[in-house]
């Protein structure tokens, strides 16, 4: 009995492959090579099958091309499941990279602080059904995650176990220490910290470039304040510094909590940057517009997502994980951002801010 809609009509017959071969006038091999991506189709046929394809609403049918090639042409994406800028940036910009690809994407949102959150999202990915998994912005849950050796898992981000860096080199380490160099470079004697959760391996490396920068001078970094990500836990790490002495510089590991410190100093009347400079990290639509603007480390979530996905789909058609990668980006795309919340020291160093401050 063939099968009908809730209105009793008869289901029309979706179009299928020798559809759109009949209306290209190709063969349903063709038509195949170009559904599943495959080497060996001009150009101008391949717009052809998909202009055919467009025009008949063709859809691959997933699970008898995956039965066919083995590959479901779908990427799976373990992301923190948070409005916050960066991780939700980053989620955004591998959606449209994957698009872009022809390759679809199935996302798995994790909370942060569940018990095994990652671990349970990427066997849900697994059941549904994927090529590859992505972690997105890791957190350290303390579990060994349970891995397909059929199905490659990725990280953005280098410190997640049994996952692959899709990104590599150093670059929340590297940018950090290029901020804090800054503000030494300005001739502060010391960069305080407002670091990100510890759980977090960005906040860790972040925080391991603002070591690193004191180190190489042969300073000791001051004990950091570990904050949450949002404003308000910038704001009372900044209450906090107002009670320490000759504070006159402090990096921020994300630029919401950079917005709370210059808030909590503005308020007891230590002025932006004349007395203390402040930088944060992510450069957010707004950080240009604050006052003062910030000076802050810029992402590149767009250029990251892209180069990331070519990496991944490099391994996923059999190029061994030492082959060489695409260049980095060119230095001038991933930089320091300096505005008007960074400047040299006041004169008397040793004054603490809050001493104004009633």
């Amino acid at each position: 009995m063939a099968p009908v809609t809730p209105s009793g009509a008869p289901r029309r017959r979706p179009p299928g492959m020798t559809d759109v071969a009949r209306l290209a006038g190709v063969s349903q091999k063709t038509v195949s090579r170009v559904v599943n991506n495959e080497r060996y189709v001009s150009d101008e046929v391949r717009e052809k099958v998909q202009a055919a394809a467009n025009a008949l609403g063709f859809r691959p049918n997933t699970a008898a091309r995956a039965l066919i090639t083995g590959r479901f042409g779908r990427i799976g994406v373990v992301a923190l499941g948070t409005a916050l800028y960066g991780p939700a940036s980053l989620q955004v910009a591998i959606e449209r990279a994957t698009r872009a690809a022809g390759i679809s994407v199935m996302v798995a949102n994790t909370l942060e602080g569940q018990p095994d959150s990652i671990g349970d999202a990427v066997d849900w990915l697994l059941r549904q059904g994927v090529d590859a998994i992505i972690v997105s912005d890791p957190i350290d849950e303390g579990v060994e995650l349970r891995v397909d050796p059929d199905v490659p898992i990725y990280s953005v981000g280098r410190s997640l176990p049994q996952a692959e860096n899709v990104l590599g080199g150093d670059f929340n380490a590297d940018a950090t220490r290029e901020a804090v160099d800054h503000l030494l470079d300005l001739g502060h004697e010391r960069v305080w910290h407002v670091a990100g959760p510890a759980a977090w391996f960005a906040a860790r490396e972040r925080a391991d470039g603002w070591r690193a920068a004191h180190e190489a001078r042969g300073i000791e970094a001051p004990p950091p304040i570990e904050g949450d990500w949002t404003p308000a836990s910038g704001y009372e790490a900044g209450r906090r510094l107002l009670r320490a002495p000759g504070v006159t510089a402090v990096a921020c590991a994300n630029d919401d909590m950079a917005i709370g410190v210059i808030r909590a100093f503005t308020e007891a009347g230590v002025v932006v940057p004349e007395r203390v400079s402040v930088t944060g990290f992510d450069d957010i639509p707004a950080a240009a517009y604050l006052t003062p603007p910030l000076t802050t480390v810029r992402q590149q979530f767009e250029a990251d997502a892209v180069r990331g996905l070519g990496t991944l789909l490099r391994r996923l058609q059999g190029a061994p994980a030492g082959a060489p990668e695409p260049a980095d980006p060119p230095p001038d795309a991933r930089r320091l951002v300096v505005r008007r919340s960074t400047a040299p020291p006041p004169n008397r160093l040793d004054e603490e801010p809050g001493k104004d401050a009633r």
